[in-house]
Formats: C-alpha cells, sequence, structure tokens
C-alpha cells in the first residue's frame, strides 16, 4: 500500500520517530564493513534518512512507491538550507519512484538501507525474497545491506494496545488495527482530520496500510538464500542480539 494524502501530514504525525537513530546505527555498521559512497534508501518516505545522510557526505537514491511521498521528499530536499548543507558535504540526493520487488540502481550501489519497517510492508514471503534478489543484484561487491522490520512481538503489542487517538486544534486522527493472528498480519485504519482554512471545517482522509511480520531467524535464512554473508541480526537501535522480546529486528548482511 502506498501513502497517498497522509504522506503532506506524515511528518507532523511521526515527528517522534527516531530517524537520527537510525542513521547513527547505520553509520556505526559502517564503520566496521566500511564507509558507503553511494547508498540506496528504499522506502525512503519522505527523505527523514535520506537527506540527513546527503547532508553528512553520502551519495543517496531514495526510491519510494508513493509519488506523495517523494514529492514532499524532494520539496525538502530542495530548500536552501538542505542544498547548502549537502554542497559542503559533498553529498547528493536524487529520487525514484519504484517498487522495492522490482528496481533497478543506475550503477552499483555501496550499500543500500531500508528502515522504519518498510519491509513490513511486504505481504507475501515471495515479495521479501524478491526484495531480497534486487537488493543484492543492486550492490557492488563488498557492498552492505541493512534494514529494520516489527517482529510478530511488535505486532501483536500494536493489536494489544489500539486504538491509538491524537487530538490537536488543527489535527486529529483515529487508529485502530486488527490482527490476522495465522498470517501474522495487522490492518491499519486510519482516520485523519484536518482543519482546512480560516473557516474551521475539517477535511477527512481515510487510508488504510497493512503489514506483515515475519520471523527473524527466518529472515536470515531468506538473506542467506538471496547470496548474502555474514548475515547478523540486532535488537531495537543496539547491537545486542535479538530475542524473543525484541520488537525492532536489524539486519546487516554483506554481498
Amino acid at each position: 500500500m502506498a501513502y497517498g494524502q497522509f504522506a503532506y501530514w506524515y511528518d507532523r504525525l511521526m515527528e517522534d520517530m527516531p530517524y537520527g537513530e537510525w542513521r547513527q546505527w547505520a553509520e556505526a555498521v559502517w564503520s566496521r564493513t566500511g564507509k558507503p559512497r553511494t547508498v540506496v534508501d528504499l522506502g525512503c518516505g519522505t527523505g527523514n534518512v535520506a537527506i540527513p545522510l546527503a547532508e553528512y557526505g553520502y551519495a543517496v537514491t531514495g526510491i519510494d512507491l508513493s509519488e506523495h511521498m517523494l514529492a514532499v521528499a524532494h520539496d525538502k530536499a530542495s530548500s536552501p538550507a538542505v542544498k547548502e548543507r549537502m554542497a559542503a558535504a559533498g553529498g547528493s540526493v536524487a529520487w525514484q519512484q519504484q517498487d522495492m520487488r522490482d528496481w533497478e540502481a543506475a550503477q552499483p550501489a555501496d550499500a543500500v538501507i531500508c528502515f522504519c519497517d518498510c519491509l513490513n510492508y511486504l505481504l507475501e514471503e515471495d515479495d521479501i525474497r524478491q526484495a531480497f534478489a534486487r537488493a543484492y543484484e543492486a550492490l557492488g561487491p563488498g557492498g552492505s545491506f541493512l534494514f529494520d522490520a516489527h517482529t510478530p512481538r511488535k505486532l501483536q503489542e500494536y493489536a494489544l494496545h489500539q486504538p491509538f487517538v491524537l487530538d490537536e486544534d488543527d489535527i486529529a486522527y483515529i487508529w485502530t488495527c486488527e490482527l490476522d493472528e495465522t498470517r501474522l498480519e495487522l490492518e491499519h485504519q486510519l482516520s485523519i482530520f484536518v482543519r482546512d482554512g480560516a473557516d474551521g471545517r475539517f477535511s477527512r482522509i481515510e487510508e488504510m496500510h497493512v503489514q506483515r511480520a515475519y520471523p527473524p531467524d527466518w529472515l536470515a535464512r531468506e538473506l542467506a538464500r538471496a547470496g548474502f554473508r555474514d548475515v547478523e541480526t540486532f535488537a531495537d537501535f543496539t547491537f545486542r542480539p535479538a530475542n524473543e522480546r525484541t520488537e525492532r529486528a536489524f539486519f546487516v548482511a554483506r554481498k
């Protein structure tokens, strides 16, 4: 499911997401595996990881399925302040609308990243296999593939604690979740209410997003089947091994 009109409110509603921690975690990995020059950010969304990486001197290609998310990312990257920081660091960012199951890089990448549980939007095992195959093919020799994914435990926590509600002067939402325990698939239903203009009226945005969780050990095996080596699995922005209590599993794999 690609983000629609929600994309234009995404940054406002997700402002507490730990984007800086994703970048710092990636750079900590690269300090061990070798710092890349070219980075592909799969599921880049509004550029909240891709743009800071470019500001730190990386040549980044942001790939997303949603034209709306990419439009927001492009606008943010086009601001004079961002362009100045990228130029000073020698970095760059470009945007491409592609599906992470079927994408192509203009040249082999040094690193591919896929954060913010984007891979959970792939709802079939073959979708995961295709995404892994494309990442492997896009990397140059020795390149690294870094990603995170919600674990089954995390989706169960979402279902247990829903609904989620926000009520502010100019924006509100009701967010409900329904879990298919057999498939470990969670359906998110979002009703977002946004104030339009000075008359105080609200418009309503309805979106439905579905995520599926896969056991971390299965994902690790599929990485190896795709050809990756030195596959490691970690827990929740750390370098501790993932276990049954992990909510967000992090993966490192090398080509």
